[in-house]
């Protein structure tokens, strides 16, 4: 597709100055393609997932939810947890996203195997939004 390609624009990150921005991605947005698989971490600094996919809103066109995943082995007992775009945070030090909870605690988060998505209706969005402390 268009990796490789970059712009005529440089990063204005501190420790990232003069490096050419690629096409999908600007200072302030970045291709879906670039933040599926990207690493989340816990307020301490321990990786707990990485982003599986999106969830876009069908009419508003917003990220509602970045679907990580987490546990397992080799796909086995994998659990996928929908994150709330407003619950995370990029840490550029890290190159992932923070996300305010423990891996302690992620392990009673609304959740779903990769079978069984839920159907993200008003009442799942919603437990979802009040356990991460965000609003619907």
């Amino acid at each position: 597709m268009n990796q490789g390609i970059t712009l005529n624009r440089t990063q204005s990150t501190a420790g990232e100055r003069n490096r050419p921005l690629e096409r999908d991605e600007s200072n302030n947005l970045i291709g879906s393609n670039k933040v599926e698989g990207t690493i989340v971490y816990a307020t301490d600094g321990e990786k707990i997932g990485s982003v599986d996919h999106l969830m876009i809103g069908k009419r508003s066109g917003r990220v509602e939810y970045a679907v990580m995943s987490f546990g397992g082995f080799l796909g086995m007992g994998e659990r996928f947890h929908p994150l709330p775009w407003d619950a995370l945070d990029y840490d550029t030090n890290e190159g992932g996203y923070v996300v305010g909870i423990d891996k302690g605690r992620l392990k009673e988060a609304p959740s779903f195997e990769r079978n069984s998505q839920p159907s993200f209706d008003r009442q799942f969005g919603e437990s979802v939004h009040k356990y991460y402390g965000t609003t619907y």
